[in-house]
């Protein structure tokens, strides 16, 4: 006799950046059994799951783009990292098919609903009619937005007598991370002076993403917050850049800062913050990660006493960027389970119980 739980059946869907890393932990993981696979590259459909992560053993799963039959599956949970901020509609539609046939899902994408309680309806709705009519659960999570946001600052609160001040960061050069079409674009580097603001700068964008852990922090607190601002500076290369993002022409940008601050009688007491550049040489006078390092997640609690969190994930990788894309995908991957036992609807991580370690060492 074992008291060991059966493995649960998942589908991964897609096999991009994020992708490729949770198809390799599925893969991997004794308590996971990979059952399908979509992919949407015609040179990708058709090979072996295997093929596709890195991984030499095949597992006998092909990839497809057939997503009735994925649904008809009847996995247990469905591992969706599919980029979706750019195609919402299409998103949605994938969404509630599994929902409704009793799939559940956890997700990197439509990061809006991190928070499910902060996101607009158009987004909620649709989604948890599915999970009623699915008896299902969907859980939406990440690196930052997500474990940065709630997990950390949350971490470090514990820690104080008191607070006057919250501040989330992430410091990274993003040099190194090949996403142009997706980051290059929503982040707007390489962009001219003159150009039209990029997706994730205009107005109340960056809110509808983090305002949502700004209420989270503020909620932990028993703060009642009078207003949230957003805030967005460029910074224009005076020389050429060259890195595995883009090539960036002198004069236009190379790094960009941002904040979404909760404020309370007129000071800021809650700030999440970016600071993201191309190659060290970008935006020299801005903050840089502690200790040399290329990249960093960090809360700063200012208070009694006063409480600093660092966290760097890829030193056992080759680059922080692909450490920071395998941490996003074990942050889906790790709450699969968890997700596979909650109640139905649209859930967040503070509502489940911590993931597990199980299984992990190997």
């Amino acid at each position: 006799m074992t008291n060991e739980p059966r493995p649960l059946r998942v589908i991964q869907f897609s096999t991009g950046n994020v992708g490729e890393h949770s198809l390799r932990q599925i893969i991997e993981d004794p308590g996971l059994e990979l059952v399908g696979l979509h992919a949407n590259s015609p040179d990708k459909i058709g090979r072996d799951a295997a093929l596709l992560c890195g991984l030499t053993e095949p597992t006998g799963i092909l990839a497809t783009n057939d997503t009735a039959a994925l649904v008809a599956l009847g996995a247990d949970c469905v591992v969706y990292t599919s980029q979706a901020e750019m195609r919402p509609d299409g998103a949605l539609d994938e969404l509630t098919a599994f929902l409704e046939s009793g799939t559940n899902v956890v997700a990197s994408s439509l990061v809006w609903l991190i928070h499910p309680d902060h996101a607009d309806p158009w987004l909620t709705e649709p989604l948890e009619a599915a999970c009623a009519r699915g008896n299902s659960t969907m859980l939406v999570t990440g690196i930052d937005p997500g474990f940065s946001g709630d997990v950390l600052p949350l971490a470090a609160l514990r820690l104080a007598q008191s607070a006057t001040k919250v501040v989330v960061q992430e410091i990274f050069d993003y040099g190194t991370y090949d996403d142009a079409e997706f980051t290059g674009v929503a982040f707007g580097f390489g962009a001219a002076p003159d150009a039209e603001p990029p997706l994730m700068f205009l107005p109340e964008v960056a809110k509808s993403i983090w305002g949502g852990p700004v209420k989270v922090v503020a909620q932990a607190l028993g703060v009642e917050l009078d207003e949230i601002t957003e805030q967005v500076e460029n910074w224009y290369t005076p020389e050429q850049i060259e890195c595995t993002m883009m090539t960036v022409p002198a004069g236009h940008v190379a790094a960009v800062r941002f904040a979404v601050q909760g404020l309370k009688d007129g000071e800021v007491i809650i700030s999440m913050e970016h600071v993201n550049r191309l190659t060290q040489a970008a935006a020299p006078d801005w903050p840089y990660p502690p200790d040399g390092r290329s990249g960093v997640h960090r809360v700063v609690v200012s208070g009694r006493p006063g409480v600093e969190i660092n966290t760097h994930v890829g030193h056992d990788v080759d680059d922080v960027n692909l450490g920071g894309i395998i941490s996003t995908a074990a942050t889906v991957v790790n709450a699969v389970r968890a997700v596979c036992e909650a109640p139905p609807g649209l859930t967040e991580a503070s509502r489940l119980p911590l993931p597990q370690a199980r299984g992990l060492m190997r």
